[in-house]
């Protein structure tokens, strides 16, 4: 298989996880946003070993490499909303450092546990 060819296939495959993860989460009405189930499933395909990461490793890579342009559009579609941040700035922005943190204290938590955990002498 040519170099391109492959390329194009890991693609592939990385977007068919992603709408099967998009399926899941329409057909259960979890309260997950497909993409997240569909990272969560790659995970235990990769973890299972039905998916080797070679399949799908310099698929990724581009998409890694190149993900600014992603958010390309949707910092475009923010400036529907300026009147919201001209309103609510300081509260949107309060939210956000304090979610923020909340999320590094938290992963910070568990961190530490799972290193206890694993330790053999339960220190960190």
């Amino acid at each position: 298989m040519t170099q391109g060819l492959r390329f194009i296939v890991q693609i592939a495959l990385l977007w068919v996880i992603y709408q099967l993860g998009n399926w899941v989460a329409e057909k259960s009405h979890l309260p997950i946003p497909g993409n997240v189930l569909g990272m969560i499933i790659l995970f235990l395909l990769l973890l299972a070993g039905i998916i080797r990461i070679e399949w799908i490793e310099k698929g990724a890579d581009f998409l890694l490499k190149h993900l600014a342009f992603f958010f390309i559009p949707i910092a475009v579609g923010l400036m529907q909303w300026i009147g919201l941040f001209q309103l609510s700035g300081v509260q949107l922005l309060v939210s956000i450092i304090l979610g923020t943190a909340v999320c590094v204290m938290v992963m910070n938590s568990v961190t530490t546990l799972l290193v206890r955990f694993r330790s053999p002498k339960g220190g960190v």
